[in-house]
């Protein structure tokens, strides 16, 4: 129920946020949505939750069919919180990017290398500095800059770039992301954060 009141928040926050109201009242729809993620089990040790809470797949034993205890939505709807924790969202069919519930903590604190598989299966390293944040969707890695105007930067597969001042791409880049086609290397992303 914790993680279904946790999406449930970020829906209003986002909905409060695209309708540009007052800044102190996301900062405490922000605080509410942080102190409701706190009390999801796998951010709690086992002496507190009781349990294992980073096992959350369903323990079928060997006799019967399968089964799905509870624990199995709360991962589906921790996937979904954390993407709006990154920043993500898909609206009719487009990739965005949205700052308001992005937590600054999050970003590096020192250069760091970030491993990932691109769309063709080949194992890549990216070299990031002080204050990014990066994660792949579909497997096209986005690396977020906190600072600088907001701005999307798109890597294309032939190394030619584009520059997007704003933080949404269209249907037509959205969809090379999603289906995977590699036309899209990568995207850099600048939040223009404070």
């Amino acid at each position: 129920m914790v993680s279904k009141l946790l999406v449930a928040v970020q829906e209003v926050l986002s909905k409060a946020a695209s309708m540009n109201q007052d800044k102190a009242l996301l900062n405490r729809l922000k605080t509410h949505y942080y102190e409701i993620r706190k009390g999801i089990g796998v951010h709690k040790p086992p002496s507190q939750y009781g349990a294992f809470p980073t096992d959350p797949y369903s323990h079928t034993p060997s006799f019967t069919g399968a089964q799905q205890p509870g624990m199995t939505g709360q991962v589906k709807e921790d996937i979904i919180s954390r993407l709006g924790e990154t920043g993500v969202i898909v609206e009719d069919g487009c990739l965005k990017f949205r700052t308001h519930l992005i937590n600054p903590s999050e970003f590096l604190k020192s250069p760091r290398r970030f491993l990932y598989y691109d769309v063709e299966g080949q194992q890549q390293i990216i070299e990031l500095d002080k204050d990014m944040l990066v994660f792949t969707v579909c497997q096209v890695p986005v690396i977020i800059h906190r600072f600088d105007h907001a701005r999307i930067e798109v890597t294309n597969s032939d190394g030619s770039r584009r520059i997007i001042d704003s933080l949404d791409l269209d249907a037509e880049m959205s969809s090379a992301i999603f289906n995977r086609t590699g036309a899209i290397n990568s995207l850099d992303v600048f939040l223009g954060m404070e």
